[in-house]
């Protein structure tokens, strides 16, 4: 059974599963509607359920043997197509993610969903280019091989949908993996696209699938299959531990990537205007960005300085419809989120904490939350310790180099750090220091794909990212052969 495709501003979408390469609707179905006007219904999505969890399961361990038999070189040119696919569609996908979640559609069109087809090219490629240990020791040769470890779930959250589901499936895929991948249930539409790429290249029925719908029902369903041998979850820490649990049960392995409050470190001796304009870049897509360095610690002989040069560069911001270029701020993902940002911004204001600028929604009017940029009490303030998600800034003075990295590890989080400074020896020295997978310096959100990529504390478990991706989704076997063992 599948439902109509709809039209979604003028492209083709499908709203159905995508289950051993068919469309399979459910008997119930969720409503998507458009952060830019959520009068706006763009469709009726396919519901899933145990049912269709199973069925995409099932789907998956199906194809799994003839897939992982086909080795990295055989598999690589299907990657290939779909990249090439990707490239081809980039407009179309842009323009209905835009819809559905509210990201730019100038940046989405011009490197986000262009970053998908990278994913798949850069994965393809590093896997045939895999390279074994190998070593001599106690009279044995020994290798490392890789295999692929089986059916594997992917679930991704609703922020750059597209880009972060081809992020973890690429390297399962590459790795000989068949997925099943369920999106979240708030921007569920460019995934649905993606299948139809997936279909396009001829994939095998069964080797990429998608379910979607809420994570108590089809989510949970997955995650507890006995069946799935790998499980990936971008999201909050309190759904991450609730999968963790199921995975531990099963004994699969899991990795998560559960956001960050990242510390955004400016140095006296920094390029000030440098490192204004690009805190103000905080606030892009609404501060709906997990990498962000939210949380703004600047030296106090130029805290004032600084200060100044922000609020300019802040109010050079636009909040506006994401389809127009010259809007710079989108609105919000969704009513429950807005209430849950404008909920910590309440909060902060009635703890004593100072609302420098911003601090409420646009006159009222759809999803959009104004850049806000607040000065807390101390440090134990909720909007310093807890990530908010939207755009938010919390602004701390430091003393010194140990202060200064005292404040930044002082939350749970440890997704990214950002440090503005002129001092190579201090770039050195503080960034070692810093708790966090990722630190940038003078710089953000660079990103090189063999580089590990993850958390520390409860900003995830595991890293992605090249060979770290690639023997996550492997099984590791270690032959040792006895030397002088004859040929033949």
């Amino acid at each position: 059974m599948t439902s109509p495709r709809i039209d979604v501003d003028g492209v083709d979408v499908s709203p159905d599963h995508f289950i051993n390469g068919l469309r399979v609707a459910s008997l119930n179905t969720f409503e998507d509607r458009s952060p830019l006007d959520w009068s706006w219904k763009l469709a009726d999505v396919a519901r899933g359920t145990a049912l269709e969890a199973d069925l995409a399961v099932t789907a998956a361990l199906e194809a799994f043997p003839a897939w992982a038999a086909l080795g990295v070189d055989a598999r690589r040119p299907y990657l290939e197509r779909l990249a090439d696919l990707i490239d081809e569609n980039i407009e179309r996908i842009a323009h209905v993610e835009c819809l559905d979640m509210a990201m730019l559609e100038e940046s989405l069109r011009l490197r986000v969903i262009s970053r998908g087809a990278r994913n798949f090219r850069a994965y393809a490629e590093l896997a045939s280019q895999y390279q074994a240990r190998r070593w001599s020791s106690n009279g044995t040769d020994n290798v490392v091989l890789r295999h692929p470890s089986g059916p594997t779930v992917v679930i991704t959250p609703w922020n750059a949908p597209f880009m972060l589901s081809t992020w973890k499936c690429a390297p399962a895929l590459a790795a000989g993996n068949t997925v099943v991948l369920k999106p979240a249930e708030w921007s569920p539409l460019s995934c649905s696209m993606l299948m139809d790429l997936v279909e396009e290249a001829d994939f095998p029925p069964g080797v990429f699938n998608v379910v979607q719908g809420y994570g108590e029902e089809v989510g949970a369903a997955l995650v507890s299959d006995p069946r799935v041998r790998r499980i990936s979850f971008t999201g909050s820490p309190e759904t991450g531990r609730v999968i963790g649990e199921a995975a531990a049960k099963n004994l699969v392995p899991f990795t998560a990537e559960l956001g960050g409050k990242g510390p955004f470190m400016v140095f006296a001796d920094a390029d000030l205007e440098a490192a204004a304009a690009k805190a103000a870049v905080m606030f892009d897509d609404a501060g709906q960005v997990c990498l962000a360095g939210t949380r703004l610690l600047v030296e106090d002989s130029v805290f004032d300085d600084f200060l100044v040069r922000l609020r300019a560069e802040s109010e050079r911001h636009v909040l506006g419809d994401s389809r127009e270029s010259g809007t710079t701020v989108s609105a919000l993902i969704h009513p429950e989120h807005f209430a849950r940002v404008k909920g910590f911004v309440d909060r902060a204001r009635r703890h004593g904490d100072q609302i420098l600028w911003g601090g409420e929604g646009l006159n009222d009017v759809g999803l959009w939350y104004r850049p806000t940029v607040i000065e807390p009490v101390n440090n134990d303030s909720e909007v310093v310790q807890r990530e908010i998600f939207g755009p938010v800034l919390t602004l701390q003075r430091f003393r010194d180099e140990d202060e200064a990295v005292a404040l930044a590890n002082s939350t749970d989080y440890g997704l990214s750090a950002i440090i503005y400074t002129s001092s190579q020896e201090r770039a050195q020295r503080v960034g070692a220091r810093v708790r966090a997978g990722t630190v940038w310096v003078n710089c953000f959100l660079v990103r090189d794909l063999t580089a590990p990529f993850g958390g520390i504390g409860i900003s995830g478990v595991g890293r992605e990212g090249g060979d770290y991706a690639l023997d996550f989704y492997s099984d590791l076997t270690t032959l040792q052969i006895k030397e002088g063992t004859t040929h033949g």
